[in-house]
């Protein structure tokens, strides 16, 4: 099979899928920023689509911000870190977020997506072993395989197994355990702290992605380690900007020697363009809002979380187990997601679909971020569009 051949017959049962419903879920043209509606072909939807948790890609003490950094700095430093990339703002940044999340160290990378590759394909070698989460992300799992070590998958948030591999592998140099801490499609919470325990027992290295737990979980908001009272952690933090704090970009933190590792061996930090200082400044605007507001604002998105998801249980929806805030309805075969995907649009409801390969054949789910800024009317409404699309079409949910 040639590769154009190859390349159309992985994409067919989609694009047939997209004809027969007449819908694309994808690549929507949306016509407005990550707001509460999201504006397409001159209509509102409801956006719970975005991963704008806490609503702060458009609060307007970070635009400001943004704006003052902008004037200074310009749009780009158009040079990489070690060239002309490393402006004041970044030291002083590093060690804000440092201080925020009570770790040594931070670099910044242009996303978590090249982060969580780079660091992986920088400190891991072929005589490594690393044990990964099975539903860990597709940037982790990307930087595990460019390294050509020994993969040992682990059942999910399972730390007998994941101990019982452990115990097994004794041959490997290093020993690395790769998980993260909000599992973005279901809701899970990692049991980080039982992960770390075993790493500390066993002497791994552990690799946390809390791209979805900074700003979201945790009593003020500091992520994972906060969440499961990790103090003095030893291992490698990544985190997304680009979800709860509202702006894009990635941050590796850890110990000091880790860091300055990466400053000098890592290619996709050394030969990518620096992040834009604006973004560095909306960064750490974005989290100085959580330092003092982190309580109030966890708390007000965890009640938006338990209402919809609550509501939408008691009239019978299969949700994904889900301690973080993140509610997923099970849908199971990628036709019926999509259906159900469809059926929200309609409505006016933008979500987001997951269906294999994404996830496991017939697995698929309807994610929706239920975000800080939802009101009573929003949640109720979205409630009443799930009765209304069960009582038509029951054969979607059965």
């Amino acid at each position: 099979m040639s590769f154009k051949e190859s390349f159309a017959f992985n994409f067919v049962d989609e694009v047939e899928l997209v004809k027969m419903i007449k819908f694309n879920p994808y690549y929507q043209k949306i016509s407005s920023g990550a707001n509460l509606y999201a504006e397409i072909s001159g209509e509102k939807y409801l956006n719970l689509a975005s991963n704008n948790y806490l609503a702060l890609a458009n609060d307007s003490r970070i635009i400001k911000a943004m704006k003052k950094a902008l004037d200074k700095y310009g749009a780009s430093m158009c040079g990489t870190p070690v060239a002309c990339g490393n402006v004041d703002i970044y030291e002083s940044s590093a060690e804000f977020v440092s201080n925020f999340l009570g770790l040594e160290d931070t670099i910044f990378y242009p996303s978590c997506y090249q982060a969580n590759i780079a660091i992986i394909n920088s400190l891991v070698k072929p005589s490594d072993v690393v044990f990964v989460d099975r539903f860990a992300h597709s940037s982790l799992i990307e930087g595990i395989r460019s390294t050509d070590c020994k993969i040992k998958p682990f059942k999910h948030n399972d730390v007998k197994y994941l101990e019982k591999l452990i115990k097994n592998s004794k041959t490997f140099e290093n020993k690395f355990v790769v998980t993260e801490s909000v599992f973005s499609t279901e809701g899970s919470i990692a049991p980080f702290d039982k992960i770390y325990d075993l790493c500390l027992k066993y002497d791994c290295v552990p690799i946390v992605d809390d791209s979805h737990g900074i700003g979201v979980i945790g009593k003020t908001g500091k992520g994972i380690l906060e969440e499961k009272a990790i103090e003095n952690y030893k291992g490698i933090y990544t985190a997304s900007t680009g979800k709860a704090l509202g702006i894009s970009g990635g941050i590796v933190s850890g110990r000091n020697n880790i860091i300055e590792f990466l400053r000098y061996n890592s290619s996709s930090l050394i030969y990518s363009t620096a992040l834009p200082p604006v973004l560095i400044a909306g960064t750490i605007k974005a989290l100085e809002i959580i330092g003092n507001e982190g309580e109030k604002l966890v708390q007000k998105l965890a009640q938006n979380k338990k209402i919809i998801y609550e509501k939408l249980q008691k009239n019978g929806f299969n949700l994904t187990k889900s301690d973080a805030s993140i509610c997923s309805i099970i849908t199971g075969s990628n036709e019926r997601t999509f259906k159900v995907c469809k059926s929200l649009f309609d409505k006016k409801i933008l979500t987001t679909p997951f269906i294999y390969p994404s996830v496991s054949k017939n697995k698929g789910v309807i994610r929706m971020i239920p975000r800080i800024d939802l009101e009573k009317v929003q949640m109720d409404y979205i409630v009443d569009s799930f009765n209304k699309i069960k009582q038509q079409n029951p054969e979607l949910f059965a």
